[in-house]
């Protein structure tokens, strides 16, 4: 029997059995469809993570207060906070000269209001030098400038879905004065929208001057920090900056080597780090999906034994005409495995529809999320699926194969 013939009888005795066939199919499409829709949406939140780093320039470093070798050394216990003179400490050309810009941040949630209208925005104190440090862009006005930083001026730069939700719309508010934390604030600017991404939705928030931050809004001792945006003066000089800022910090705070009570972060440690556990999550989520095949592949398994018990007479005949147990083999293997792979091409196709269901659903809740189903997710599907109905196939074919004739003709 060649591979044709065996094919043609395969679809026959399927579509004999619609009904049977369609139900086996299914859980195989179950199980290909959540496991290339848990590998794209595993792919987009790694894409959408990335996008958002990378957002933000090439050169970043995030420098923090607290460090996991102090954490772990219990002989060490005070830590000493970051403030505003360790980041002006920072702009010293002699001591970083690989540093670029630098700029501290407070921030802390607060409510804001506006005629009426109310809700709760990430508000952050920052320098003018933040709008260098992260890339700022603004729609219409201006950023926060030195003369407001030093005065303390009561100015706020607001993102446009804020604007949106306290005046209804994001053109042509600078003038108008917000409330915030009950406080009047004079709308100078309006970012350009970023959308939603993997840390929040970069639209819903509001810049103030840091000073005005600190004695009005985010009372913080000591004019102490949240963080320090450092940008270095290229991609390339990222290790020599963070060398440079690491030495300036540990004179300052009378550290010793491997005893830092601050942490710096690259842009790159963010993303290995994010990747690493997205590519777990992933990995995770597929092998929980990848469940639902070895479901289907026991359902055709079961199948293609009431199959064989079925037809054992029509077994038996073909047996007493001449036919080889290889081509009972060749017939039984061939039917399991094309209930497989109608499952899988069926699946990745319900797959890529859940995934851009998925994508859709993300965009309308404001996160930049887009499934990616990827031709290696394709490829692995439909091998698995393939593979999963020959694994099952073969013990129903090999019981039929080996069924002898005579018996075979007198069974009932």
């Amino acid at each position: 029997m060649n591979i044709g013939q065996a094919i043609i009888e395969a679809l026959e005795s399927l579509l004999s059995n619609k009904m049977r066939a369609g139900l086996t199919i299914l859980g195989i499409v179950i199980g290909v469809a959540a496991v290339v829709a848990m590998l794209a949406v595993g792919t987009g939140a790694q894409n959408s993570i990335s996008n958002s780093i990378n957002g933000i320039g090439t050169n970043l470093l995030f420098v923090a207060s607290g460090s996991f070798q102090r954490q772990q050394n219990a002989t060490v216990q005070r830590i000493e906070p970051l403030t505003q003179q360790d980041a002006q400490a920072l702009t010293d050309p002699l001591q970083a000269p690989d540093v670029a810009a630098v700029a501290p941040i407070i921030q802390g949630n607060l409510d804001v209001s506006y005629n009426g209208e109310q809700e709760t925005v990430q508000v952050t104190g920052v320098t003018p030098d933040f709008a260098t440090v992260r890339n700022v862009t603004l729609s219409d006005g201006d950023f926060i400038s030195d003369d407001q930083q030093q005065g303390g001026s009561m100015v706020a730069v607001i993102g446009p879905t804020t604007a949106d939700n306290l005046f209804g719309t994001h053109v042509g508010v600078v003038g108008d004065t917000i409330r915030v934390a009950g406080q009047p604030f004079r709308v100078i600017g309006v970012l350009t929208s970023r959308g939603g991404g993997s840390f929040g939705n970069e639209d819903d928030l509001i810049y103030v001057p840091l000073n005005t931050a600190q004695l009005r809004l985010l009372h913080r001792p000591n004019y102490q920090v949240d963080m320090i945006y450092v940008s270095a003066v290229s991609s390339d000089a990222i290790n020599s900056a963070s060398d440079e800022i690491a030495e300036v910090l540990r004179e300052r705070h009378h550290d010793k080597v491997g005893q830092d009570d601050f942490t710096i972060l690259s842009q790159q440690d963010i993303l290995s780090t994010a990747q690493s556990i997205t590519s777990v999550l992933t990995v995770f989520l597929g092998g929980i999906a990848a469940i639902s095949l070895l479901v289907g592949g026991i359902g055709i398994m079961n199948i293609m034994l009431v199959s064989v018990t079925e037809r054992t007479r029509e077994i038996g005949l073909r047996k007493a005409i001449g036919a080889r147990k290889r081509d009972i083999l060749i017939q039984f293997l061939t039917e399991s495995s094309l209930l497989s792979l109608f499952g899988g091409l069926i699946g990745i196709a319900l797959g890529w529809l859940i995934g851009f269901v998925v994508g859709r659903v993300a965009i309308s809740l404001g996160t930049d999320l887009e499934p990616v189903v990827s031709l290696q997710a394709i490829l692995l599907a439909t091998l698995f699926s393939t593979a999963v109905g020959l694994f099952f196939g073969i013990y129903p074919a090999n019981r039929a194969a080996n069924l002898q004739p005579v018996d075979a003709l007198r069974y009932e």
